[in-house]
């Protein structure tokens, strides 16, 4: 069937399932980057989740945001509880070595369960706040809670303040001017699918026109 670029396929968001909003979303929306998030519970016990609605949004200050979706028991997921009640969360960053682990810390545990130790990973201490980071991640931000919104049956938005970052020297290309190398990382995203994802090692560069030259060229 031939694409109706005058009329294509419409979707009524607010009538349509919870479930099927969810598909076209994640099926459209992509590549989406993954938070690996570390929080401690009450307890101190380490957990670890994968969340891909996630992203940087400022830098003044720096921010970054995670959607957390509920838990299918209807509850807050484990990372949501960990950090509304104690404002400090870790997220690092997923690359290719770290994709199968990183899998692992989605097990669908009960809470109080140590996925870092499931998924045999090694932490290391934070600077500034309470929850480790993940030793093998390439990058990691250390987070305290700017603002959070709770909706819908037990979903949260989190607003995170990045407060410092670790970034392995093997990227790192000049420290005093914070060049990175972004693509030795071979970090990886989410795609459409369940246990879909993607490979970021495939680039293409695109100048940023230049409203002078469009003019100079008669381009307007």
């Amino acid at each position: 069937m031939p694409f109706n670029r005058e009329n294509p396929m419409q979707f009524d968001f607010e009538t349509m399932s919870q479930n099927d909003r969810y598909k076209i979303l994640i099926s459209t929306v992509v590549p989406r980057p993954i938070a690996w998030v570390t929080t401690l519970d009450d307890n101190g016990v380490p957990n670890a989740a994968p969340y891909s609605f996630f992203n940087a949004m400022g830098t003044n200050p720096p921010i970054i945001v995670i959607g957390i979706q509920a838990h299918p028991e209807k509850r807050l997921k484990d990372t949501s509880h960990n950090i509304l009640n104690s404002t400090e969360f870790v997220v690092n960053l997923v690359n290719e070595a770290n994709a199968e682990a990183m899998n692992i810390t989605c097990i669908d545990a009960p809470p109080g369960v140590d996925e870092l130790k499931l998924a045999k990973l090694q932490t290391a201490p934070s600077v500034k706040v309470k929850p480790p980071r993940i030793a093998a991640s390439p990058v990691a931000f250390e987070c305290r809670v700017h603002t959070s919104l709770t909706f819908s049956p037990n979903q949260a938005i989190v607003i995170g303040r990045v407060v410092h970052a670790f970034v392995d020297d093997a990227y790192v290309l000049d420290a005093k001017k914070c060049y990175v190398d972004t693509p030795k990382m071979h970090l990886v995203g989410r795609m459409h699918g369940a246990g879909t994802y993607t490979k970021t090692n495939e680039q293409f560069v695109l100048d940023r026109p230049e409203w002078a030259d469009w003019v100079s060229q008669g381009k307007v």
